[in-house]
């Protein structure tokens, strides 16, 4: 910027940084349960923060964790995410974190009894379905969610295979058109 010329403060460039990065409001996915969307019929999705420990966030900064065997408990009005594993951060003392220890989950009164309402009806539980940061802070999205039959899971692997069938058929078609 040259002297003596003003500029509004809304149009001159925002400066770099940890902070200006990571509030422009995008996700930064750490990981994902593919497997919960095939083996469950997601009802409801919720987005709830986690209470984490320095090392956990850390590993989470380098990309490490997977929720295969996760799962959602509401114990004593609060959630708890059970099995979800962080590895330890390999710069951490003996002050590291437990790999698969259970994180309580950050929801409002209104989300926890209304999905500890329906988890009470049969077939209904919560799984977890990605971890990611969001405005610096590491977040968890889950849902309510009721097991697939097997029957549905092929079904549903058909309907992905013509899908994706027809898109490359289409594909091809647009290809001969240009040539």
């Amino acid at each position: 910027m040259s002297k003596g010329m003003y500029v509004p403060k809304e149009s001159q460039p925002k400066q770099g940084g940890a902070a200006a990065k990571a509030k422009d409001g995008k996700r930064k996915m750490v990981a994902q349960n593919k497997k919960a969307r095939h083996d469950y019929a997601i009802i409801d999705t919720y987005e709830a923060g986690i209470v984490l420990t320095g090392t956990e966030v850390k590993s989470l900064r380098q990309g490490r964790a997977s929720l295969t065997d996760g799962f959602v408990q509401i114990d004593g009005n609060e959630a708890w995410l059970h099995n979800a594993h962080i590895p330890e951060y390999f710069q951490g003392t003996w002050t590291n974190h437990s790999v698969r220890r259970k994180r309580k989950l950050l929801l409002h009164r209104e989300e926890i009894d209304k999905l500890a309402s329906k988890v009470q009806e049969t077939g209904h539980t919560i799984v977890p379905l990605a971890i990611y940061f969001k405005d610096g802070r590491a977040k968890a999205e889950i849902a309510l969610a009721r097991g697939k039959k097997e029957y549905d899971k092929r079904q549903t692997l058909r309907e992905k295979q013509d899908r994706r069938e027809s898109d490359r058929a289409i594909a091809a078609a647009k290809r001969r058109q240009r040539a």
